[in-house]
C-alpha cells in the first residue's frame, strides 16, 4: 500500500553492518482514510434523496374547506401588441396601474402574478410593468410562455 521512510540507527557516514537494525516510521498514513470518506460521503449523497419517497396513503375525506391560498385565482396581468395593459381581462391604464395592483394585493392572500406580454412588446415596457408589479406588492412574478420556441442548442440537429 504506503510506503514510509526508514530511518537508521547510528553514525551518518557509518556503513550498515549485516543485521543492523532500523525502526519503522511511527506516522499514520491518512490517503486511505480520505479515500475511504470521499466514498461513503457519495454512496450517501445518492441514498439520500431515495429515502424521502413518500408512502403511498389513502388520505381520509372531510368536510373541512380548502385553505384560502389554494382557492384564490391566480392574478394575471397580460400586455398585448399594441401596448396596452390589461388585469385579468380589464384594461387598465399605464398611469393607474400601480394603484390598481396595490389595492388588489391588499385583497390578496399572495403575491403571486402571472406576466403575459405579447413578442412584439419592447421589452423596455415588460421591465417597467415588472417595476409596477414589484411597487404594487407582487413580488412572486412568473413569466407565462408557450412551449416549442427555439431551442437555442447548437449541439443538437
Amino acid at each position: 500500500m504506503a510506503g514510509g521512510v526508514v530511518q537508521k540507527t547510528g553514525g551518518g557516514t557509518r556503513r550498515r553492518r549485516r543485521g543492523g537494525r532500523t525502526r519503522p516510521m511511527a506516522e499514520i498514513n491518512v490517503t486511505p482514510f480520505v479515500d475511504v470518506m470521499l466514498v461513503l460521503l457519495i454512496i450517501f449523497m445518492v441514498a439520500a434523496p431515495l429515502m424521502t419517497v413518500g408512502v403511498p396513503v389513502e388520505l381520509p375525506k372531510t368536510a373541512a374547506n380548502a385553505l384560502p391560498g389554494e382557492q384564490e385565482e391566480p392574478l394575471t396581468l397580460t400586455i398585448t401588441g399594441d401596448g396596452l395593459v390589461m388585469i385579468q381581462e380589464t384594461q387598465v391604464p399605464r398611469a393607474d396601474l400601480v394603484g390598481k395592483l396595490r389595492a388588489i394585493a391588499a385583497e390578496r392572500a399572495g403575491t403571486r402574478v402571472y406576466l403575459r406580454a405579447d413578442g412584439e412588446v419592447p421589452y423596455a415596457l415588460v421591465v417597467q410593468v415588472m417595476g409596477a408589479l414589484n411597487r404594487g406588492g407582487f413580488t412572486d412574478i412568473g413569466l407565462v410562455t408557450d412551449t416549442g420556441g427555439p431551442d437555442l442548442d447548437e449541439t443538437r440537429n
